[in-house]
């Protein structure tokens, strides 16, 4: 999951060298952290949010192929 989120995100910005997924498991859900320079923070967020929600959307759907909860979190 952590390579398909890090793929979907170098798609999208000017600086692909600086994207960083970081997994951090826990018991229930693994949170996957998601860094970027800062001016391809807007690129990796959408209108609205319409890209990052539906970055979430397929983390969702593939968690639930794997039987786990996963979710996106952006940083700054």
């Amino acid at each position: 999951m952590k390579d398909l989120v890090e793929a979907i995100a170098k798609a999208l910005v000017d600086h692909p060298d600086q994207v960083q997924v970081r997994a951090v498991e826990g018991e229930q859900v693994t949170v996957l952290e998601l860094r970027v320079h800062p001016e391809d923070l807007g690129k990796v967020i959408g209108r609205q949010g319409r890209t990052a929600k539906s970055m979430r959307t397929i983390l969702g759907a593939a968690g639930m192929k794997l039987r786990k909860r996963l979710t996106l979190e952006i940083l700054e």
